[in-house]
C-alpha cells in the first residue's frame, strides 16, 4: 500500500477504546478497522441513494400506469 495518503483523525474516546479493541479482536490494524468502517458507510449512503432513485423513478412510472413490463413495451411503442 505504497500509495496511501496518511491523515490524522481524532476520535471521541470511547469510539477509539471500541476501534481498537475490534483490531484486537480482528487481528488487524487500526487503520484497517477505520478503512473498514469508512467502506461499509460509502456502501450505505450508496444503497440509500439508489433506493431514493428508484423510488423516485417507480413514482414516474406508477403516474403514467407502467405497472408491468407489457405496460413498459406498449408505452414505448408508441413513441
Amino acid at each position: 500500500m505504497g500509495d496511501a495518503v496518511k491523515k490524522t483523525i481524532s476520535l471521541p474516546p470511547d469510539l477509539a477504546e471500541d476501534a481498537e479493541r475490534i483490531a484486537r479482536e480482528e487481528g488487524k490494524t487500526l487503520s484497517a478497522v477505520i478503512q473498514d468502517a469508512l467502506r461499509a458507510a460509502r456502501r450505505q449512503r450508496l444503497r440509500g441513494e439508489w433506493k431514493a432513485m428508484q423510488g423516485y423513478w417507480s413514482a414516474r412510472a406508477r403516474e403514467k400506469g407502467l405497472l408491468k413490463e407489457e405496460d413498459l413495451a406498449r408505452f414505448l411503442r408508441r413513441r
